[in-house]
């Protein structure tokens, strides 16, 4: 099924499995004087604590020319400074115990790491240290901007649904910089320099731009005071404004084709959506949320049951819908027709799909199941320790809050027959559409499957 590359994420936040009860019953908020957010939830399960560090920045940041520098400083950031060595963070957190890694969406950048929590302070001073000291020499640049390129050519290049995915992205949003691939178009790859890395890192790497979130077996008073003595030295910095092109009005379909080495053709549709902004009274998205879940949401789902299961159209069939980010949204349904199908019959079929929920809109029975197992799946996100940390910090780089977590659940729980209907017939308009189709090239007859590329972090 397509998935939108700003890996929440998402994407990232939907890997990670949030603790039973309200996420608020305890967190604690702080601000340092230099402007860093400190976000404190007390777990006292298990002997470990999430450490994490989220700054306001990502690919929908960057300038031309330079698509790409958001991820690439994030590896970068492992490089070393004049304390840690090349390489050393990673090992200095595995001796006590620990994993790390990071992640770059088109919204944030955000670094972890999971450790015992007596070594808090520890794995703080690192991140600390390369916040405000990073070394960036054009000698540890280039081997790690090859990495980078191969991790294009490995993930997009190499697969031809991602370049569906990217080119999808870039028809739907020809002015808003979600239309550029967060890792970065290769063209620009080519040209980038260290320079570049450095005023990127020194630009927006500065505690009035980052958040700091901290879940785990510790008292929030002392993470408070740890924080002040590791982060509070380090100096603010201006921030630069943000000049973000809005995506102008959509004023009739767009479609793209790819045409690449594959297997079987596949389709993607996406419709402009609404981005969360109040989670009280933006009922539109959370109807939308649900709308998705009814389609491909659990195993019984409308689109894998009739599509693929009944009426043998596709071989894969599925839809999404996030609704949050920094940026515009889109609502994505696709599929990979059967043997003897063609893409246009799974697009007929998904579009189908649509028209039966405008017309005959769902079953309060149907309606019911589909947001118990929506609300049951956030809910058990709250069983981990990283999960827990990982809704803080998407909440709050999206330009929500922590607080807003059950508002989100409250307003899928509101949402009725008659909501899910209307947005049905609301938002799928061809107006607003963007179709993007693989058309399948013959496979190399020598073809074989790229290794994973050398020190990619993901």
């Amino acid at each position: 099924m397509f998935r939108q590359t700003f890996p929440r994420a998402a994407l990232v936040a939907a890997a990670f499995a949030v603790a039973a009860g309200p996420l608020q019953a305890n967190p604690y908020e702080t601000t340092l004087a230099n402007g860093m957010k400190i976000i404190v939830k007390e777990d006292r399960r298990a002997p470990s604590v999430v450490h994490m560090v989220w700054y306001g920045v990502g690919a929908m940041d960057e300038p031309a020319g330079v698509s790409g520098i958001a991820h690439l400083l994030e590896h970068m950031m492992f490089k070393g400074t004049d304390k840690v060595g090349p390489g050393e963070f990673n090992k200095r957190v595995a001796a006590v115990g620990g994993r790390d890694n990071a992640f770059t969406s088109h919204d944030y950048t955000a670094y972890f790491q999971q450790i015992p929590s007596a070594r808090l302070a520890d794995v703080m001073q690192l991140e600390a240290d390369r916040m405000s000291n990073l070394k960036i020499t054009d000698a540890n640049f280039k081997p790690e901007l090859d990495v980078v390129k191969e991790e294009r050519r490995l993930r997009t290049d190499d697969q031809p649904r991602s370049l569906v995915s990217e080119q999808l992205m870039a028809t739907a949003f020809q002015a808003n910089p979600y239309g550029r691939p967060i890792i970065g178009w290769m063209t620009d790859l080519d040209t980038m320099t260290a320079e570049d890395a450095r005023k990127w890192h020194k630009t927006w790497y500065t505690p009035n731009n980052a958040r700091l979130v901290v879940v785990g077996d510790v008292d929030h008073k002392s993470v408070f005071d740890m924080a002040r003595k590791h982060y509070g030295a380090i100096k603010a910095r201006p921030l630069p404004p943000r000049r973000i092109t809005t995506e102008p009005e959509q004023l009739g379909p767009r479609e793209t084709v790819v045409k690449a080495p594959a297997e079987l053709p596949y389709l993607a549709l996406a419709w402009r959506a609404p981005t969360l902004r109040d989670p009280e009274n933006d009922r539109d998205v959370h109807a939308l949320k649900v709308l998705a879940a009814i389609l491909d949401g659990y195993d019984g789902a409308r689109l894998p049951r009739r599509l693929v299961r009944e009426n043998q159209v596709a071989v894969s069939a599925g839809a999404g819908y996030d609704g949050t980010g920094r940026g515009p949204q889109l609502f994505v349904m696709d599929g990979s027709p059967a043997a003897g199908k063609t893409v246009a019959d799974v697009e007929a079929a998904l579009r189908a799909e649509i028209e039966r929920i405008q017309k005959e809109g769902v079953a309060e029975d149907e309606l019911r199941r589909v947001k118990t197992q929506t609300v049951a799946g956030q809910v058990y996100k709250r069983d981990s320790l990283m999960g827990q940390a990982m809704e803080i910090g998407f909440l709050e780089a999206t330009g929500l809050s922590w607080r807003d977590d059950d508002k989100l659940l409250e307003g899928i729980r509101k949402v009725t027959a008659e909501d899910v209907q209307a947005v049905a017939r609301k938002y799928f308009t061809d107006n607003t559409l963007t179709r993007a189709r693989l058309d399948p090239l013959p496979l190399p007859a020598d073809a074989k499957p790229r290794a994973a590329a050398p020190g990619a972090r993901h």
